[in-house]
């Protein structure tokens, strides 16, 4: 048996767009030979529709499009398409997360799912039920087993501590079947493919038959995908592996399992680039933008984020401002305008000093008697930030916003000011992996950040002398601390036993919790670690808490 693997990137809520591209790579597979096809989940709705889903006329797009998909596969190898179904019981949650057996022109068979994770960036017990039974598909003379996702997250056999009570996976073994199929929508979160495979193998060698993982691709709102569907043999090697981030079919035959996946995989720094690239490409493809605008401040961050675009966009399609004030060096816009030249990008340089000036004269009289102080810095910003909201709004241009995890974990940015924008291409990216990504890419597409902006110390210059030291922990000591608190769940005593300094724990997880309104406005940004300040981090704003 041929089994063909279909690794697409829907646009959520396309219902007709993801049908045609599964169409078509359907209509690839039967050239192939295929005698059954497998796609991701939710691939007909996009993955994840989110509140769409409270909405009983998508439900019902979706089964319309389902069926005419079918009618129009009537002359091609069955389909399992990922997709929705309505829980026509009158119990329990209105909808189903669903792999459809598509065949000989209509929907033969509907697979449910049955574990619904919650937590993290799931939650998809707010809107479906889960599924009792397991679901067996016979074909061709063979058992196959179908799950989707979350299903074989749960194996006792592999997992110390599983979340659920069911585990489908044992199920399965006691159930005997010839392979497992698996539809999938695994968020990607650097390192996680080494982790998913090695889940993967464990299972194959658990049950003793071939495992089938078919996993989105592309990046839908905050989410990257990083596809890499791929096949384990009975004892336990991968032999099949699908591309990253990329939209691929790989067929499986189950006849022949000596195959080996030879290529290395991706470095963790390669697979983060990758997925940024993916993820502002998709955004602005899947919201209608074709053309960027960032500030360019001579800083990392800035230089960063402009590479990413430009490899996204295309350079042609990218606007660079440059914003100096009086406290502005020098070499911040030669280093800004060398960055540009050497991309391609075009850009606009706009001085601020005068409308410095203009916001001093009609504060001057409220701040009678004031000293100046961080008000008049964030003005700088928020000046800089209506600007670049000029731009795009004029031009149609999705405006990138520049920091980093670091800053927005601690509040070390200015709300209406360099927060302003549409996507915030590295706010999951710590500042310490803002140099080594930077130094990947100068490695990887020929030395587009100057040494100059790589090696200078970071600053706002926002005022004279100003330096990102003078206010934070040094960025090794921050980011480290970030990781633990953040990403780990980890208290302030904990951390403290970890070997660092009580006091200066105790501040960072401070400044964390004070910042959370500034998050709380933040745009969108891409998730690459395990906890990113999105849609899975969900902190009160009024609270107090020791």
């Amino acid at each position: 048996m041929r089994i063909a693997l279909i690794q697409t990137n829907p646009v959520v809520g396309d219902v007709q767009g993801n049908a045609a591209r599964v169409e078509a790579a359907v209509r690839r597979a039967a050239v192939l030979s295929a005698d059954l096809c497998l796609t991701t989940e939710m691939v007909l709705t996009g993955y994840p529709p989110r509140d769409l889903l409270l909405y009983s006329d998508f439900a019902r797009r979706a089964a319309e499009g389902a069926r005419d998909l079918a009618a129009r596969l009537a002359d091609c190898p069955p389909v399992l398409l990922g997709c929705i179904e309505e829980n026509a019981s009158g119990r329990g949650k209105p909808l189903y997360n669903a792999a459809l057996l598509l065949s000989k022109g209509r929907v033969a068979a509907s697979y449910r799912k049955s574990l619904l994770p919650s937590y993290d960036v799931f939650d998809e017990t707010r809107y479906f039920e889960a599924y009792p039974g397991l679901n067996i598909l016979e074909l061709g003379g063979r058992r196959l087993a179908v799950t989707i996702c979350e299903d074989i997250w749960n194996d006792a056999g592999f997992f110390e501590h599983p979340l659920y009570e069911r585990d489908p996976v044992a199920e399965i073994g006691r159930a005997g079947v010839d392979a497992l199929l698996n539809l999938s929508a695994s968020p990607f979160t650097m390192g996680k493919h080494q982790a998913r495979e090695a889940m993967l193998s464990a299972i194959a060698r658990n049950l003793g038959v071939p495992v089938l993982y078919a996993n989105q691709v592309g990046g839908n709102d905050d989410l990257l995908f990083d596809g890499r569907s791929c096949a384990a043999a009975p004892d336990g090697r991968i032999f099949a592996r699908a591309s990253a981030f990329a939209e691929d079919l790989l067929l499986v035959d189950l006849a022949d399992l000596s195959g080996e996946v030879r290529e290395p995989d991706l470095s963790d720094l390669e697979e983060v680039w990758q997925g940024l690239v993916t993820g502002l490409g998709d955004y602005a493809r899947k919201t209608c933008f074709s053309s960027a605008v960032l500030g360019l401040s001579g800083g990392i961050d800035s230089a960063l984020t402009a590479v990413i675009a430009a490899q996204a966009l295309g350079p042609d399609n990218v606007l660079g401002v440059c914003m100096p004030s009086p406290y502005s060096s020098r070499g911040s816009v030669d280093d800004s305008l060398e960055l540009a030249r050497r991309l391609g990008i075009r850009t606009l340089t706009m001085p601020i000093a005068d409308l410095m000036r203009a916001f001093d004269a009609a504060l001057a009289p409220a701040f009678a008697g004031r000293a100046p102080d961080v008000t008049e810095e964030n003005i700088q910003a928020r000046i800089r930030g209506n600007l670049l909201m000029a731009l795009s709004n004029k031009f149609g241009s999705l405006l990138l916003t520049t920091g980093n995890k670091s800053e927005l974990a601690v509040g070390y940015c200015t709300i209406y000011g360099d927060m302003s924008g549409g996507l915030a291409v590295l706010a999951d990216v710590p500042k310490t992996m803002v140099y080594r990504l930077s130094d990947h890419v100068n490695e990887r597409v020929g030395g587009p950040i100057p040494r100059e902006i790589i090696e200078k110390p970071p600053s706002a210059e926002l005022r004279p002398g100003q330096k990102d030291q003078d206010s934070l922990p040094p960025y090794d000591v921050l980011d480290a601390i970030l990781a633990l608190h953040v990403e780990s769940g980890l208290s302030v005593d904990q951390i403290a036993a970890r070997g660092f300094d009580a006091a200066t724990v105790a501040r960072v997880a401070r400044l964390v919790a004070s910042a959370e309104f500034k998050r709380r406005q933040a745009p969108p940004g891409l998730k690459v670690t395990q906890r990113a300040f999105g849609t899975g981090w969900r902190m009160p704003l009024a609270c107090r808490l020791g």
